[in-house]
């Protein structure tokens, strides 16, 4: 079953309640996702913590073949 994008934001914001989240469904299909995170807590955190960070909210959404989320291109940022 594929996730809502706001399913998808409700996840990312229980960990970044204050994150700026952008949500947008790539292929139309509801399985294929892109993500902008900006967040304060990502400053002096390399692009791979950030990123880890995200996917450890999405609390094993993505986990395998059976993962309700599919596919997310993640973009994570501090703001400027």
């Amino acid at each position: 079953m594929a996730m809502q994008a706001q399913d998808i934001e409700n996840l990312i914001r229980d960990s970044f309640p204050a994150a700026k989240i952008t949500i947008t469904d790539l292929a139309g299909d509801g399985n294929h996702w892109a993500a902008e995170v900006i967040d304060a807590s990502f400053k002096g955190m390399n692009r791979v913590q950030q990123q880890r960070a995200v996917y450890a909210s999405l609390k094993g959404k993505m986990d395998g073949a059976n993962g309700e989320l599919h596919a997310l291109a993640l973009t994570t940022k501090a703001p400027d």
